[in-house]
């Protein structure tokens, strides 16, 4: 969106509580007390969940630094299940006609309970291929610059370590967004924030209405993400967790976790709560890479935002007020 375009806008009437994230063919919101699934099926209609979340009214859900490892955690969870839902979603009568014998002797074996063990395969491939990517492979190719080429101090290594895991960050969401699939899925992202957007500015939802606000929300997955990479260098550095062994600095690194992912979410807050220099400051990098994991998206995309979004919003609106 252009800068002309945007200062025509209504300023901001207020911050809403409510946050989303793409899936495949659609988008998930989450409220106060409700989170919905909205997902453009294969016939061209939409199809739209809602179901209850539990309260946020225990401790541990406002406690500040303890209440963002929950978060992420509840984050982490319900986003993959609704991914996996929403994919099922995308299966017609059509794709299960030529099985390979493989795939039948699975079907024979596991029943219903395949797709939940394919699931939870790819969730663990997952999580090893971001350990392996994000954790291990900087911290061994600055051991081996270390041990080989030319001697670092610890905060010298943290540091070039720390820069190494935004550089992959920056490169594998840029390598994604060349596939077809993922493309679409960043546009449903862009769908999701101007969706948003156009909520808290009191504009009525229509896609032509989103279609005027900016793609780019400071409280967005990327950016948090980006914090937590960003973040780690300090706690890694105040920890002064060990160069001894590449090994037992990932098993440090991954319990040194819950505190750079508390840090991360106070600050991402922050920066969605209040509009400063402070806030600008701490939400500049991960805007800046939302213009990779984001994209403008089409009116079929908005619509399954809108839906969304909608099923979330509270009977008092006062309660979403941030």
């Amino acid at each position: 969106m252009s800068s002309n375009s945007q200062e025509n806008l209504p300023k901001e009437k207020f911050k809403s509580k409510i946050g989303g994230q793409a899936v495949i063919e659609g988008v998930m919101m989450r409220g106060i007390d409700k989170a919905s699934m909205a997902n453009r099926m294969p016939d061209g209609t939409i199809d739209l969940e809602i179901w209850d979340i539990k309260s946020n009214n225990v401790w541990y859900r406002k406690c500040p630094f303890i209440r963002g490892i929950f978060s992420f955690l509840t984050s982490m969870i319900d986003g993959y299940k609704c991914i996996t839902r929403s994919a099922d979603k995308q299966m017609t009568d059509d794709d299960d006609e030529e099985l390979t014998k493989f795939e039948v002797w699975l079907n024979e074996k596991l029943g219903d309970k395949l797709m939940p063990v394919i699931s939870g395969i790819a969730m663990v491939l997952g999580v090893a291929l971001a350990l392996f990517l994000f954790m291990w492979v900087p911290s061994a190719l600055i051991k081996l610059v270390d041990t080989y080429i030319v001697p670092l101090s610890a905060v010298v290594k943290n540091i070039i370590e720390g820069l190494l895991k935004i550089a992959i960050f920056i490169a594998y969401t840029s390598a994604t967004s060349l596939m077809k699939d993922m493309r679409r899925l960043y546009e449903y992202h862009g769908a999701e924030h101007k969706t948003i957007a156009c909520y808290e500015h009191g504009e009525e939802l229509t896609p032509e209405n989103v279609k005027k606000f900016t793609r780019f929300h400071p409280r967005c997955g990327t950016s948090f993400i980006f914090l937590v990479l960003f973040i780690s260098i300090f706690v890694n550095t105040i920890f002064r967790v060990s160069w001894a062994n590449v090994l037992l600095r990932v098993v440090i690194k991954v319990a040194l976790l819950p505190v750079v992912t508390g840090i991360a979410y106070e600050l991402i807050r922050l920066a969605g709560r209040y509009d400063n220099l402070a806030t600008k400051i701490i939400s500049a990098p991960g805007l800046w890479i939302q213009r990779i994991t984001t994209r403008e998206p089409e009116t079929d995309e908005i619509e399954c935002a809108i839906s969304a979004l909608k099923a979330v919003i509270p009977e008092n609106k006062e309660d979403d007020v941030w």
